[in-house]
């Protein structure tokens, strides 16, 4: 890996001349920057990387069955496992998705669960990212260009190869995939994750298209070349959110989602991946109930650890966090990105005065979690020492006939000394993650 570090600046300069950038809308205006890499990768062992394997397939496999469940038969609610009017007050929950089954009955192909590692050695999920999470493409275009920087590094390693995730995720498109083409639907260019759009497209010869090249036509949705020549379209990977997918079921405002194509998905004539109603099952507030989904569906004890988490909707737990809010991270449920995340022991008296009177005002909006006092990497800094930050890792799980974990992810760090908020909005830098395979 030494050998690697010296070639830090020449990645970084490649990654710039391949465009691998991210894009972020502050104060009404986009600016695209580009995401800083750091070649000291992280490096997981085979043995732990097997339980991570283990404790993700069952977490997602479990998300899947809950999703099956609510927008079905309901019987997790019906069984009280849940409360229901948490459920139905999420701002993930979809009514439109009420009795939809998509196809193979796969609602989260693609699920980025962020963990981060403790200093007890212990891995705690953070985050179940169900929706429309990214990132892939940022270590699988490192890893490629780091091959080219230091091949020596690879030949001396035993490492899995992270190339196979295109293949992985042509293996998912075509599984849901009803008849057609396989298309990757973006918002366009100006959107944060466009490079990754692009780039996905390309390794699995997927069509990159925009709302305006499909089009609905009786009970099917077709892709239409620049010569007029249509192509019935089988799977879209939309890069869309809900709201934004389908003008004549959501919001109407839309100008970059497609008309009738969640007609078409009711029918069952297109597979969506993600399945539109996912949000229900990535709400902070459900990630409390995880543990309790897991065992309710599966029978079995969650792998995987939470971080030990508080919901104010619960008079106990709105107790001991208004008892312990300078202790502890006050997450808004219905913020993403590293947003809404405030740290109790960075407010004034004032500002923590203020955030129990809106916790009390909205309890079902917030929850609290103890810090996790996790594990830092070491990085270089922009003078080539090496300085220790705090970093987590979004694994991804691909499900088709089953849950699958990449053997790679992507590590996120904060560049900031003094914070632990790693996201790309945030300024934070990424690296690559090394699975040991012996």
């Amino acid at each position: 890996m030494q050998e690697l570090n010296k070639h830090v600046n020449d990645v970084n300069s490649l990654l710039a001349r391949y465009g691998v950038r991210f894009g972020i809308y502050k104060n009404n205006t986009f600016k695209e920057q580009l995401f800083p890499f750091d070649t000291i990768a992280r490096v997981i062992k085979n043995e732990e990387f097997a339980y991570l394997d283990k404790g993700l397939s069952q977490r997602v496999t479990a998300l899947n069955l809950f999703l099956a469940d609510i927008y079905g038969e309901k019987n997790i609610l019906k069984d009280k496992v849940i409360p229901e009017d948490f459920v139905y007050s999420s701002s993930g929950y979809t009514p439109e998705c009420e009795g939809i089954q998509p196809p193979k009955s796969v609602y989260s192909h693609i699920s980025g669960i962020d963990l981060v590692q403790g200093k007890d050695q212990n891995w705690y999920v953070l985050e179940d990212n169900l929706r429309i999470p990214s990132g892939a493409s940022y270590p699988m275009i490192a890893r490629s260009l780091c091959r080219k920087a230091s091949p020596s590094t690879f030949k001396s390693n035993h490492i899995y190869d992270n190339r196979n995730y295109a293949e992985m995720l042509k293996t998912t498109m075509d599984y849901v995939n009803t008849g057609g083409i396989n298309v990757i639907l973006t918002p366009g260019r100006f959107n944060a994750a466009y490079f990754e759009h692009s780039y996905l497209a390309e390794q699995t010869n997927s069509i990159l298209a925009t709302g305006n090249d499909l089009v609905v036509e009786g009970d099917y949705l077709y892709y239409v070349e620049y010569g007029g020549t249509k192509e019935k379209v089988g799977a879209v990977y939309r890069r869309i959110s809900d709201e934004y997918l389908d003008p004549m079921t959501f919001c109407e405002e839309s100008l970059i989602g497609v008309p009738h194509i969640f007609d078409v998905y009711r029918k069952g004539n297109v597979a969506l991946i993600n399945a539109p109603g996912n949000g229900v099952a990535d709400d902070k507030g459900i990630y409390y109930f995880v543990p309790k989904i897991i065992k309710y569906y599966l029978g079995e004890e969650a792998i995987l650890h939470n971080a030990p988490t508080y919901l104010p909707f619960y008079e106990d737990d709105m107790k001991y966090v208004m008892e312990n809010l300078s202790k502890l991270v006050i997450k808004d449920v219905a913020e993403a990105g590293g947003y809404g995340v405030v740290f109790g022991d960075s407010l004034t008296q004032e500002e923590l005065e203020d955030f129990r009177q809106a916790i009390i005002a909205e309890p079902r909006r917030f929850i609290a979690q103890e810090v996790v006092d996790f594990l830092d990497l070491d990085v270089l800094d922009e003078n080539g020492a090496v300085v220790q930050r705090k970093a987590d890792l979004r694994a991804f799980v691909l499900s088709s006939d089953k849950a699958r974990v990449w053997k790679s992810g992507l590590t996120r760090f904060s560049r900031n000394p003094d914070s632990a908020i790693v996201n790309s909005s945030q300024g934070g830098g990424f690296k690559d993650t090394w699975v040991l395979s012996l």
